[in-house]
């Protein structure tokens, strides 16, 4: 049931090995196969086919983000998919989940919250934030100069 056909499919660019521990936040395209540990956000480019596969030993400190997520390991931090999210037995995430499709295995944790969000309701958000963003870049006061905007 749960996506072998996928994952041997899934074109695999980056490989972070079993032994490999990455500090600071990935950003990504293509295939990222998770075995080892980031201490970061993974953050994919946006890409329709950007696969992040977090093995059974895999581990991920941060938030992770992407279209294609499938996760056997253990992501500490919220989960943002914008298109499937496939959760394996061994899988387990400790922060909420924020998903447009969902594949769930019994076995698989979730501590935290599940939040559906379709395509549409994103498009029109994304719509609606470059519409203030260009509102707000028309006339920047004082007040904007220390401020930081980030997206979630």
């Amino acid at each position: 049931m749960f996506g072998r056909k996928k994952i041997k499919s899934a074109q695999i660019d980056t490989l972070i090995g079993k032994n490999t521990t990455v500090k600071g936040d990935v950003h990504y395209r293509g295939g990222l196969h998770i075995e080892g540990k980031v201490q970061g956000n993974l953050i994919a480019d946006r890409q329709e086919k950007t696969v992040l596969i977090v093995s059974e030993q895999g581990c991920v400190e941060g938030d992770v983000k992407g279209p294609i997520i499938i996760l056997n390991g253990t992501i500490e931090g919220n989960v943002y998919s914008t298109a499937t999210l496939e959760m394996a037995r061994h899988a387990k995430v400790k922060g909420n989940v924020y998903y447009n499709l969902l594949e769930m295995e019994v076995g698989a944790k979730v501590n935290g919250s599940l939040i559906h969000q379709s395509v549409s309701s994103k498009t029109i958000k994304d719509k609606q934030n470059q519409q203030a963003e260009k509102s707000e870049n028309a006339a920047p006061s004082q007040d904007d100069a220390n401020l930081t905007v980030g997206n979630s």
